[in-house]
């Protein structure tokens, strides 16, 4: 029987983006099948930086695209950040233990195999376009994602 671990992704926060990767990859190193559902704030992660696009948006998309983090190295912190102060300081600790970057975890959970899906609605309400998000991802309903969560072992929300 395969040990299955549903994580819903809300956030748009370094830190938390950090603490749910770190959770997928573990999981599947201890072959645990992982699916990860990103909504609103978590679309973030899964952005690829070379592919944003402003074609077929309205005014406000483009807007909206402009502001929101471009990608995992983007994302504020969810306390401390002080204008990004306090997220340069964290990272400046981070290379100090040689500690992984959220990057590193993210690269880790695609080369793993993690599952990844994007909530049609938020990304049609935020305005984002299939090609603006890492080739893995798969936009799906609600509704599809809970299906399966419904049957997995470990449930997450983040």
């Amino acid at each position: 029987m395969t040990k299955t671990m549903d994580l819903i992704m809300f956030s748009g926060e370094y830190d938390k983006a950090m603490a749910a990767l770190i959770l997928a990859n573990t999981a599947r190193e201890m072959d645990v099948e992982v699916n990860m559902f990103f909504a609103f704030w978590g679309l973030s992660l899964i952005r690829d930086p070379d592919n944003m696009s402003n074609d077929d948006k309205t005014l406000y998309e483009k807007m909206f695209s402009f502001i929101s983090p471009k990608g995992p190295e983007d994302l504020p912190l969810s306390k401390m950040n002080w204008a990004g102060f306090g997220k340069r300081v964290l990272l400046d600790m981070m290379d100090d233990d040689h500690a992984p970057r959220l990057k590193d975890f993210l690269k880790g959970a695609r080369k793993k195999q993690v599952h990844f899906y994007a909530c049609k609605l938020s990304v049609e309400v935020m305005g984002f376009k299939q090609e603006e998000f890492l080739p893995e991802v798969e936009i799906v309903e609600a509704k599809d994602f809970l299906k399966g969560a419904l049957e997995s072992n470990i449930q997450m929300f983040i």
